[in-house]
């Protein structure tokens, strides 16, 4: 049976224990909450414009039926010609665009016949070779529309140049602040390299104009690339020393 004076001091002891338990874990945190002296945080960009490379021009031909078995039939064969053709170029190639089929309705909402739209995208870094090709396309299909893009290996040879220059930015930004909050030097804690940048894609749409199954027009479409801005980025810390 304990009494009353060990039962005292095993209180005392809990206590002591307690406290002491508390005081470190309130040390502990208060290691855990101070922010390192000297520590900068920065970042730096570099970017430029690249001129783009692709160029991707969409034709397409539109026809009016009285079923839609007939109509699509009809797509189907001008669109496969005009890839047909547009396969022995080369330099350049030619994909299926969109294709759609829909009812047109008389005032009393009836369907009276059906019309349809197809399309041929040809992709080119060859502008020359690409405009030619519309042009003597256009016989049996229209100009839609011609945009230009920024072709994924000329983005990254942008882009290795880039980032020499933002970490090289970076750097001078981190000794000109360390020097002028009074330190000598300085190294690099973190640091992150963003890839990127905007991708307009300018477009140039032509006027649509009706054309006879006949009509030729062989004379290449005038275009110009425009360009497109590629940014680097490059952010982190550094700690600045004596």
């Amino acid at each position: 049976m304990i009494n009353k004076k060990t039962a005292a001091a095993l209180a005392l002891l809990a206590m002591s224990g307690a406290a002491l338990s508390f005081t470190q874990t309130a040390a502990a945190q208060t290691v855990i909450n101070q922010q390192p002296a000297g520590v900068l945080s920065l970042s730096a960009q570099s970017s430029a414009q690249v001129p783009q490379d692709v160029v991707s021009i969409t034709l397409f031909y539109e026809q009016e039926a009285a079923d839609p078995s007939s109509l699509t039939n009809t797509l189907n064969q001008r669109a496969e010609a005009a890839l047909r053709e547009a396969k022995g170029v080369d330099g350049v190639t030619a994909k299926s665009g969109s294709f759609t089929v829909y009812p047109s309705t008389d005032r009393d909402g009836k369907i009276s016949a059906w019309r349809g739209r197809t399309e041929v995208v040809l992709e080119s870094h060859d502008f020359a070779a690409a405009s030619k090709l519309a042009g003597k396309m256009s016989s049996s299909m229209q100009v839609g529309s011609v945009a230009f893009s920024l072709s994924p290996e000329a983005q990254r040879t942008a882009e290795q140049k880039l980032v020499t220059q933002a970490i090289d930015s970076f750097r001078k930004q981190a000794q000109t602040a360390a020097q002028a909050f009074g330190y000598s030097n300085f190294t690099i804690r973190e640091v992150n390299i963003g890839r990127g940048g905007i991708q307009p894609r300018p477009v140039m749409m032509m006027q649509s104009r009706a054309m006879s199954a006949d009509a030729k027009m062989a004379a290449p479409i005038a275009m110009e690339a425009g360009t497109t801005t590629v940014t680097v980025d490059v952010n982190g810390s550094v700690q600045m020393g004596r």
